[in-house]
């Protein structure tokens, strides 16, 4: 079997309004379970890899819940330490036609936050490991967590654990000057960096553009890997999305497609675990960033943060043959 990925990130419940319904005349909600490195490790686990959690959530029955949610897509969570007052929560009102999707979080004082560095054992926790993956969200909740991430990069780093970053900045966390003060530090532990153009100039003081703006992350911060993503919303609603992936001094540019949507939240997340299984498994590169985006298109029409998706599903559609096709 594989070396296990470890993702690290606080997990969420997630509460949507019933069809397209606003927040403000909803009488119910549908409850899930989610978090941006959780729901790497789904999708990997979907397609054969083993992924662990780490993480922290209460010792009551909605921590427990959390917990079953993820072992029923075959994510291992005995390394998720039981504390902590509260489970964040995400509301999301899902848009239709013109209107879009909003999002609200109700996250402070949550279980993860208040975790203490000591809780977590990184040694233990990434012995054997073949992989380490967090975002943008972990270093964002707090000094808590910040030092137990620090901890568990600088313990992937001594044991050779290659370590995956998805930028993943959220405003509602905390801001650009922070982000911008925090994040650059933590690439000295990153082989592989996730994000944008944007991002690169906003959090990472890289002036370029294009091509030569991944180049440049990549002697920067002294990455092995470098992608970006690419989207844009047309008047119709349709979601056109595209990546670049910068490895070994070459850039790889995937396919232009365009998707409806049924769920975008969760897309970014599919992506990332494809480009970490081609990565893992030697897979070309050009491949490995085809596939990443066949995974995040298909997501698009799943509801839900979780890309539910074998590897023969991401294949044909990689291959043409299943695209709107009904399987018989």
């Amino acid at each position: 079997m594989a070396a296990p990925v470890i993702a690290f990130g606080e997990l969420l419940m997630r509460l949507d309004t019933h069809g397209h319904e606003r927040f403000v005349q909803a009488d119910g909600y549908r409850t899930t379970f989610t978090g941006g490195e959780a729901n790497v490790a789904v999708a990997l686990a979907q397609w054969g890899l083993p992924a662990r959690l780490v993480s922290r959530v209460p010792d009551h029955d909605i921590g427990t819940a959390c917990l079953n949610h993820f072992r029923r897509y075959g994510v291992d969570t005995d390394l998720v330490v039981r504390g902590g007052e509260r489970l964040g929560i995400l509301f999301v009102e899902t848009g239709a036609s013109q209107r879009g999707s909003r999002v609200i979080y109700d996250r402070e004082h949550s279980a993860l936050r208040s975790i203490e560095p000591t809780e977590l054992d990184w040694p233990a926790i990434l012995d054997g490991a073949g992989w380490f993956h967090f975002t943008g969200t972990a270093p964002a909740l707090g000094d808590n967590v910040l030092t137990a991430l620090r901890e568990g990069l600088t313990a992937a780093r001594g044991l050779g654990v290659p370590v995956s970053f998805d930028c993943s900045f959220r405003s509602t966390l905390w801001s650009e000057q922070q982000a911008a003060e925090i994040l650059p530090p933590l690439l000295e532990y990153v082989d592989v960096f996730v994000g944008s153009e944007r991002d690169a100039q906003t959090f990472f003081g890289i002036d370029q553009t294009g091509e030569a703006s991944m180049a440049a992350m990549n002697e920067t911060y002294g990455l092995r890997a470098v992608a970006y993503t690419h989207r844009t919303v047309q008047p119709t609603g349709i979601n056109r999305y595209s990546a670049e992936l910068f490895l070994e001094g070459t850039t790889y540019a995937s396919p232009i497609v365009d998707v409806s949507v049924v769920d975008r939240i969760g897309t970014g997340d599919a992506f990332t675990a494809g480009l970490i299984r081609g990565l893992l498994l030697e897979e070309s590169p050009q491949r490995t960033v085809d596939f990443a985006v066949a995974a995040a298109i298909l997501k698009h029409t799943i509801p839900g943060d979780f890309a539910l998706l074998s590897v023969e599903e991401v294949e044909r559609f990689l291959d043409g043959s299943g695209a709107g096709y009904v399987l018989r």
